[in-house]
């Protein structure tokens, strides 16, 4: 493989962990506050896009509303799916929020294959993001540039929501210890709501960002892209903002880059990232940036 055929396939993989990215991101939140591994967190990528193809396709509304109006539902959603899922399972065995994850995962997947059908739907891409831009013979669509782009900004924007933030601080007191921030005044059921409803909204401009790349959209689509999301927090760090982030960008290279250098492997591609997952967590269980979590995490 030539050297512009590298760099090519390094832009590709750096769009693909973006994507990725912005999914974990609500994996590894989650997990920081309630313990919780969120299983239906994929599925509300998958909402997100439907959503998306919904209010362009249906309702003919600009590109631009359209994926603010999903962001905004796939918020609420995750809010709703908090108070009537999970919140009456505070006091219980983590196992029982577990199930309950996967039960609401498959009540999604299965309800939108009743209501949508489980036929593909080709995503209404606008024409700006199909252009591409060649620099240096290296190719690059404006999705995939601006991917990473909106990927930065969004972490940025936790970080500062996490670190300079009232509400960013009670979530980081709230992920050591529930009871005692109720103690101290500070509503743990509204800073938990924060946390899903921004969970959720970076899961929808991930299933956005993927329909606009991959253009269709399918009740099981946020299947498997969710398990490599899982896996990118776990080879972050899961319960590390950071992390999920570099995480994502490792097992997005992964995929594409290894395709590149072995062809042949092309259809074991879902593979790599449980293979990379599992040779991170026999030489570092806790993950790349998941060593001092006990101290601080996010």
């Amino acid at each position: 493989m030539d050297v512009l055929t590298f760099f090519q396939q390094m832009v590709n993989g750096f769009s693909l962990g973006s994507m990725y990215a912005l999914i974990a991101i609500g994996y590894t939140m989650v997990y920081g506050v309630l313990r919780l591994i969120n299983f239906a967190h994929g599925d509300i990528m998958m909402v997100g896009a439907f959503l998306g193809y919904t209010f362009m396709e249906v309702f003919q509304l600009p590109f631009t509303l359209s994926i603010l109006l999903a962001v905004v539902v796939s918020s609420l959603l995750g809010i709703f799916m908090d108070k009537i899922a999970y919140k009456p399972l505070r006091e219980a065995p983590k196992i029982s929020l577990l199930i309950t994850a996967i039960g609401i995962s498959f009540f999604l997947e299965n309800a939108f294959t009743v209501f949508a059908g489980g036929v593909p739907r080709a995503f209404p891409v606008p024409s700006y993001m199909e252009n591409v831009i060649n620099v240096a013979n290296i190719t690059f669509s404006i999705s995939s540039i601006t991917v990473p782009l909106v990927t930065l900004v969004l972490l940025l924007g936790i970080l500062y929501v996490l670190y300079k933030t009232k509400y960013g601080m009670a979530i980081r007191a709230l992920s050591f210890d529930i009871k005692t921030v109720n103690l101290m005044g500070i509503d743990a059921n509204l800073i938990i709501s924060i946390v899903f409803a921004l969970g959720s909204a970076l899961a929808a401009v991930g299933g956005l960002f993927w329909a606009i790349n991959y253009p269709s959209v399918e009740p099981m689509m946020g299947v498997l892209v969710g398990l490599k999301a899982f896996a990118a927090a776990v080879v972050g760090g899961i319960g590390s903002v950071t992390g999920a982030v570099i995480g994502g960008f490792i097992i997005g290279f992964t995929e594409v880059v290894v395709i590149a250098f072995f062809p042949e492997l092309g259809g074991y591609k879902d593979a790599f990232a449980f293979v990379f997952l599992i040779l991170v967590l026999l030489f570092k269980p806790t993950g790349i940036m998941g060593e001092d979590l006990e101290k601080s995490r996010f």
